[in-house]
């Protein structure tokens, strides 16, 4: 098998993973409030993390990364993983699956906007048009195609997420002024993060008690989508010899999880979903392509 190929795999491997979330989220939301959530899934994430770090014999790696830009690190493990996953986990708990899970999928364009004053990027005239396609499916999917009535099923819920894609937009901006192991930099940020959670969660919930679904449920949260989805995104993008086209492949994973929301959580996947859905996507793909050339 060559690397492209073993790129393939992992990315459709990736997108597999990906594209379970949504559901994951409900189902862990019916037994966890969000911050219980956030708790229990990232602490998972971070016990999974360190022991891959241990195993590729990295630990050396943390101190030295953490030295070079403490602030840095402060500040991204503010955004991710806390007040991202905190916006991310209160948007599901307040709107159908199916409709947070596409939101979120429009934080390339939240990405596109922020990178003008904060990177000092100058926008396009087709960069503008791609940003008001995509947040006009996004308008779509909030009024489940009713727009002229701006009849939004739930108002805070779209905007915690819509928010989570402004975060998450800032967490990569600020990333990219880092460097080092890839994998030792998410587990410094998920350190950095946990004392915000612990607080937060013990302020405004409890850790304890929770059900074993909701300790189950919220581990496959942490396992898949803040651990091993990561691990295998990874090795996909470092083997591709076009990474454009392991991108492309990640886009898969909003469709099949519509399948495992309706099958799974019984939703039924209103036609505005997925017309908003794909102007997204067709947003996405279009800037990237502009971001190409």
């Amino acid at each position: 098998m060559t690397d492209n190929s073993k790129a393939c795999f992992y990315a459709l491997a990736t997108a597999l993973l990906w594209s379970t979330i949504a559901t994951a989220f409900k189902i862990a939301l019916k037994h966890l409030d969000p911050w219980q959530l956030v708790f229990w899934s990232v602490a998972t994430s971070t016990i999974l993390l360190s022991i891959i770090v241990i195993i590729q014999g990295k630990t050396g790696l943390i101190a030295s990364q953490f030295k070079r830009s403490p602030g840095l690190f402060l500040l991204l493990g503010l955004l991710n993983p806390f007040l991202y996953h905190v916006a991310l986990f209160g948007a599901y708990d307040l709107l159908p699956a199916q409709q947070a899970q596409a939101l979120n999928y429009s934080w390339p364009m939240a990405l596109t906007l922020l990178a003008v004053p904060l990177l000092g990027r100058k926008l396009s005239f087709k960069s503008l048009l791609c940003c008001l396609l995509a947040y006009a499916g996004v308008l779509i999917i909030c009024t489940r195609g009713e727009f002229r009535n701006l009849n939004f099923s739930s108002p805070t819920g779209v905007v915690l997420a819509l928010s989570s894609t402004i975060i998450w937009a800032l967490y990569w901006i600020f990333n990219t002024r880092r460097d080092g192991d890839p994998v030792v930099s998410l587990l410094i940020c998920f350190l950095c993060g946990l004392p915000w959670i612990i607080g937060a969660t013990l302020l405004f919930s409890s850790v304890w008690p929770v059900s074993t679904e909701g300790l189950a449920a919220a581990a496959y949260v942490g396992l898949i989508e803040m651990g091993f989805a990561y691990i295998l995104w990874l090795k996909a993008l470092k083997l591709a010899d076009n990474t454009a086209m392991i991108s492309n492949i990640s886009y898969l994973s909003p469709f099949l999880s519509l399948i495992f929301i309706a099958n799974i959580l019984g939703e039924s996947i209103y036609p505005a979903t997925y017309a908003g859905l794909i102007m997204i996507i067709v947003a996405v793909l279009a800037q990237q392509h502009l971001s190409r050339k």
